[in-house]
Order: structure tokens, then sequence, then C-alpha cells
């Protein structure tokens, strides 16, 4: 029997919506501040995925510039229907303190690969927006109700609207359709019908270790919902650190044969409950009950190991994690923050078999960083590249991150210093709190340089050589779990990812020249 092995998706995949079109099956994923926005994976087993495309890859359907950390596209919602495939999502542009601006829009194509759409501006009244395509020929966008008022739940409810394809707006009355359970912090609400019911799933708990999925019904889409007498219908045990944790942000699909899947959003900490690899996507066996609810196989909490479906495998071709640079394009595992990739302050022709990237904002930026980098999808790797690069002042900067957002990175870095000319040396920002590891940077006499880094589940190691592969370790053993969804003073939702980046304070967009990027599973 074929199994499928949670996570699906490793690395910070959150907040799954999982969609079948005939024998295809796809999830859309979360992008937050990274560009291009919004993951879909592919596959035709649920056991094999392949990162498929982005629908958001132009600054006029996604502009981020200046969004916050933990900002940009949350939770997308991907459907189809009458030969046309919707994405809706939301972008973020605050989301701290009492209120948060988030504005839901919807694009569309024929083809999932694309062309997407501009985008067609729904509302801002809260996130995690779904449609759904009712079999009148309706549709409705659900949404949580974000509350800002003293004394009241800011989690107010699920909006409920209509949205008309021939207008390409909302239309009719705005409802609450649903206030929530007694579980609190109801959000990402999708609807299903099934046997005369309409189905209401919405996360619950909060996205952290109380998370979970829960269920209400209708006979009306308008409501009232019965809540699940059993509810939440998936939950982690969080007294069993070692399993799926986080677990909720639920989407549901039925097979081609009959079979019912949930896919959603979990984590694995690594130590003092910390997700260095962010939340990431699993999927749950589900069959109803003769009285009509929806349960887990094996119960509420998550399986690392399912039953897949009886569907013949059809494993993918994966891009190569050596990348040489030698391509007319990037490969599409890599991601920028906040800006598109453009001639500007990336190329692959300005120095022929080589990634150039010209110096950037700092990084604490939340406008132009010149940054190109990857999930961390494993708890033990080795990343390294290597680096050609001759910087005149301490002002300029390249080498190799790994980022969490602008206040937790750790950065092994080329710069120039009075005293020492060329140099290397590790900066660490830890809650926004700068730091330089070294005692002194190291002078560097050669033109070129290797940077390595190693992690081993919250553990850090650099390492750099003037020589083809003769390594030298730099610095200490980094303690790397503050980053983490979890280290924060305040919630935030993205993960892990090591690239390769360059900075330019004094304005001149130094030039930095990376001959390869490996990523190596050990």
């Amino acid at each position: 029997m074929t199994k499928i092995i949670n996570p699906i998706l490793p690395g910070y995949h959150p907040d799954p919506s999982i969609l079948r079109v005939e024998d295809d099956y796809y999830i859309a994923v979360s992008t937050f501040e990274w560009f291009p926005g919004v993951q879909i994976y592919h596959s035709k087993d649920l056991v094999n995925w392949k990162l498929l495309t982005y629908p958001l890859t132009r600054s006029s359907q996604l502009n981020m510039i200046g969004n916050i950390d933990s900002g940009g596209v949350w939770a997308p919602c991907l459907s189809y229907s009458d030969g046309l495939y919707y994405l809706i999502y939301t972008d973020v542009k605050s989301r701290m303190g009492a209120f948060k601006d988030t504005h839901n829009y919807l694009v569309t194509a024929k083809n999932i690969e694309g062309p997407w759409s501009e985008p067609i501006y729904l509302n801002s009244s809260g996130f995690d927006p779904s449609l759904f395509h009712d079999d009148d020929g309706r549709k409705w966008l659900v949404n949580m109700i974000w509350d800002f008022r003293k004394g009241t739940n800011s989690f107010a409810g699920i909006a409920l609207q209509e949205y008309s394809v021939k207008e390409r707006k909302l239309i009719g009355p705005v409802r609450n359709i649903f206030k929530g359970s007694e579980i609190g912090l109801t959000e990402a609400p999708h609807l299903y019908k099934r046997g005369g019911y309409y189905y209401l799933m919405t996360a619950e708990g909060g996205t952290w270790y109380t998370h979970a999925v829960t269920m209400a019904r209708s006979q009306s889409i308008f409501g009232p919902y019965e809540i699940d007498p059993t509810n939440p219908i998936l939950t982690s045990d969080q007294e069993d650190l070692d399993q799926l944790q986080k677990a909720g942000h639920g989407s549901l699909v039925e097979t081609q044969t009959g079979d019912w899947y949930m896919a959603h959003l979990c984590g694995r900490p690594v130590v003092d409950k910390k997700c260095i690899l962010g939340r990431e996507t699993a999927l749950q066996k589900c069959y109803w009950t003769e009285d009509g609810w929806l349960r887990v196989v094996g119960g509420p909490h998550p399986s690392t190991e399912i039953e897949a479906p009886n569907i013949k495998p059809y494993p993918f071709e994966q891009e190569s994690n050596d990348d040489d640079f030698k391509g007319p394009t990037l490969k599409k595992y890599w991601n920028s923050l906040r800006r598109p990739f453009n001639e500007d302050w990336l190329s692959l022709t300005f120095r022929p078999g080589y990634l150039t990237l010209f110096g950037g904002e700092s990084m604490q930026s939340t406008h132009h960083q010149s940054l190109l980098a990857r999930r961390l999808e494993n708890f033990h790797v080795a990343i390294e590249t290597e680096l050609a690069y001759d910087p005149e002042n301490f002002q300029q900067m390249a080498g190799l991150i790994t980022y969490y957002d602008t206040d937790d990175y750790v950065y092994l870095r080329v710069t120039h210093h009075e005293k020492h000319g060329k140099c290397i040396g590790i900066i660490e920002s830890k809650h926004g709190q700068y730091d330089e590891l070294l005692e002194e940077d190291i002078p560097l006499t050669t033109d070129t340089v290797q940077l390595k880094a190693e992690i081993d589940h919250e553990w850090l190691q650099f390492y750099y050589a003037m020589e083809k592969d003769q390594w030298i370790e730099i610095g200490p053993r980094i303690d790397i779990s503050h980053l983490s969804d979890d280290d924060a003073e305040y919630i935030r939702f993205t993960g892990t990812f090591v690239g390769m980046c360059a900075q330019d304070l004094s304005g001149q967009k130094k030039e930095s020249h990376f001959n390869y990027f490996n990523y190596e599973e050990l």
C-alpha cells in the first residue's frame, strides 16, 4: 500500500488551498513578503509534488515595496469553475496593533501556468478570503472579519457576499454567517456543499500549538450554522512534540475515486517549541459519517504517514538543488524580498555563467534588498557558494545568508575594512539587535572565496575557503533557533531561507558575482 509521508511540502509552505481539476491536483500556499507571490504545487497522485508556478509575478498584481515582515500574501484560495482558474489572495499592509490593513484581490487564468490576469479588488474587511462556486452558478466570497474596537472579539466572524462575474465586483449585502465556536480566533473559511448541506470549514485556536480545524453546517448558505458536536475535527497532540504540531487551516479535496483528503498546515519543533522550517503542509485522509460529518482517519490528531489514494504513482523530475547560473532564467525555487526579479538588481547576463547581484539596501530594509534565497526544507543541510567580489569600503557587503526576516538573520559576509582591506566576518541580528561574531574580521587574499554553512537543526557552523575546497571553520557554532515563527515577541508567519545577498549602503550598487549555489541534504 502506497503511503503519503508528511509533511508533503516541507519547509515554509503554510495555509494550503487544495484543488483537483480532473486528474490533476494543485496546492496553493502563502508567500507573505517573498516574491513572486503564491506558490502552486502540482501532483497526479497526492504523493509526489512539484513546484509548478507562481501566479503573481508582476508589480501590477502585487506591489509589496515597504510591506512589513510577515505582511504581503496571506492565505490564497485556489478554485476552478467554467474553464477558469480563480485565485483569491490578501495583500497585508499592516498587522501589528489594533488595526490590520488587509486588501483582498482576485486573479484568473485559463491555464494554471498562466498568464494570470490583472487583479480585481474585492474588499478589505478581513483576511483569509475564499471563493465558493455554488451549483446554481452563483459565486460567494467568504472572509474573516477583523474588529479593531476595544472590548470586542477581534475575530468577529465570517463575512459572506456574492461575487458578480459580469460586474467584476462584490454585490449585494454583507452577512456575518458564523461567529465561531468556543475555541475562538475564527479564520480561514472554506465553503463546501454535500448532501444538501453547506459545510463551513474554519481554522480556530490561533496558528500556534492550539491551532485547529473546525466544521459547521447549514441547509442554507446564509445559516444558521450548526457546529460539529465533536469539534475540533483536527488539532495536534501537544503532549507529543515528536508528532506534527500546529495542525490547522484545512482545505478539502475529493479524489476521482471518491476518497477525501484534507490539506492543512503543521510545524515540526526542533527545540523549545521552535520551528525553524516554518509552517509546512501535510495531508490527512478523511471520511464522512452516516449522519454527515467529516472525520479524520485515525482520529483528530495528524499522522506522519497516511494511506494514499488508489491512483497510479506519478513521480516528477525535480529541479536540481545545485544551480550553476548558466541557464537563461532562475530556477523556480528562488525568491526575492518584496520586489520582482529585474536587471536593476539581479542579472544572469552581466557576467555570463554567474549570478550578479548589485548592492542594495540593508538587511533591515523593507524596500529594496538585493537578496536571492530559497526555503530551508530540511533539518540537516550544507549550503555552499563561491563569490567573486571586490568591495571598496565598509558599506559594501556580499555573501551567504540564513534569513528569517529583517530582525533575525545570520550572515557570512565579505566586505572592506580600512585595516585589513578585503575581509570576511559574521553578522548576526537577533530580535533586531545587531552583532558581529568575530573579534576581528579575517583578511582575504584571493579574488574569489568559497562560502559554506552547515545547518543541523538549531545549530549553524560557517566555513570559508580561499583555495578550492580547503575549508576553514569560521566563527562559533551559532544557535539559530531564533530563525523561527516562535521566537519573536509578536507573532510572525514565514520560515528560514538560505541564499545570497549584496548590500551597498553608499548607493553605488557595487556588483558581486556568485559562481554557483549548492544545497545538499545531509
